[in-house]
């Protein structure tokens, strides 16, 4: 099974258990305000641009919004049951590429929204997919650092993932360096690099 396979089924039954009432990484959001904005990017694409264009952000909320008086458990319903027959995201390789990281961030926005959260514990499958997204994204993820970087695990593999004067290295398990990858302060990690080096690439930001 592919990550985006086990991660929408392992998100889904953390919904589940969290309700929609709970607060998650994601500034200002809700579980509910998270899970719509999953069902509004996989079940209507017309309105999912605003997602990544701050012009046509009005669009994805009044769409996001549609799912206020939806009853819980049938939005879960709707994000495990899949995209719709005609989404492209129904091909494997679309969803794995599309869906792996989106579902195991937002799987662990919802984790480790409130304080007391602990990693999950390590799995080789999920680890080594993680790992090979970070060299796969890595570039984009990180383009707004000034210096080059490099990711290290704990077993000492390491990827260098972007090039350019200086070099911070970021410790941590693949899934701590995802989501640190990804903008998310909740989690373990450590910067190794000059201090003008780590200064540069803390200011910069990360992310999509």
């Amino acid at each position: 099974m592919s990550l985006a396979t086990t991660e929408r089924a392992a998100l889904c039954d953390e919904l589940d258990r969290s309700g929609p009432d709970r607060p998650t990484l994601c500034e200002g959001w809700t579980t509910r305000d998270l899970l719509a904005h999953l069902l509004v990017r996989e079940r209507q694409p017309w309105a999912a641009p605003g997602i990544l264009v701050s012009a046509l952000a009005p669009i994805t909320d009044r769409a996001m919004h549609g799912y206020a008086d939806t009853p819980w458990q049938e939005m879960i319903a709707d994000l495990r049951d899949g995209p719709p027959a005609w989404s492209p995201y129904r091909v494997g390789k679309v969803d794995e590429f599309a869906n792996g990281a989106e579902f195991f961030v937002h799987h662990e926005d919802v984790r480790r929204g409130e304080p007391g959260w602990e990693p999950r514990p390590a799995d080789e499958v999920r680890d080594t997919a993680l790992w090979t997204l970070l060299g796969r994204m890595g570039r984009l993820l990180f383009r707004r650092s000034p210096v080059g970087v490099v990711v290290r695990r704990g077993d000492g593999s390491v990827q260098v993932v972007r090039t350019g004067p200086g070099m911070v290295t970021i410790v941590g398990e693949p899934a701590e360096l995802v989501l640190h990858a990804f903008g998310r302060e909740a989690c373990r990690v450590e910067l190794e690099g000059a201090e003008a080096d780590l200064d540069g690439y803390r200011k910069a930001g990360r992310g999509l």
